[in-house]
């Protein structure tokens, strides 16, 4: 078995969307990035690609690269799982713990989880957490999320 981790901060900024987890959220702000910054999803892909031995997500999809501009969370996912699968793994599960102040997750948490576990044909868990105000997950400036993915062989 093998095991990985990813972690993944993004900035909130106005006129996008914010996606997480492959989710929509009810934001005024988006999270700025190359791609629809779901920092969930981002960090979801480091653990996988971390577990299976693969280079990091912004060596795969570089963030000057226009082929992966505005790329959805569950288009890079989609992308990693084929990796996966073609280096004979497979998802055991995974986990996601989002840092920030706001939004509150609670209310989409479920979805999440689901539309995860769909992708990765898996248990993915999401929790929350605060940092208390402090850092700029604290002051609200954006999201930070780490996650770990166990994968097996197929």
């Amino acid at each position: 078995m093998r095991i990985g981790c990813g972690l993944d901060a993004h900035r909130f900024g106005p006129g996008r969307p914010l996606m997480l987890g492959t989710i929509a959220v009810d934001h005024p702000e988006g999270l700025v990035g190359h791609s629809d910054g779901d920092a969930v999803a981002h960090a979801l892909c480091d653990a996988l690609l971390s577990a299976a031995g693969q280079p990091d997500l912004g060596a795969l999809f570089p963030p000057g690269d226009d082929e992966w501009a505005g790329a959805s969370g569950e288009q890079l996912l989609s992308v990693v799982m084929e990796r996966v699968e073609r280096a004979g793994l497979r998802v055991v599960n995974a986990h996601a713990v989002v840092v920030c102040e706001r939004p509150r997750l609670a209310p989409v948490r479920e979805a999440m989880q689901a539309a995860l576990t769909t992708l990765l044909g898996a248990p993915v868990g999401v929790h929350a957490t605060t940092t208390d105000g402090m850092g700029f997950t604290g002051r609200g400036e954006g999201v930070a999320c780490q996650a770990v993915a166990l994968l097996e062989p197929a």
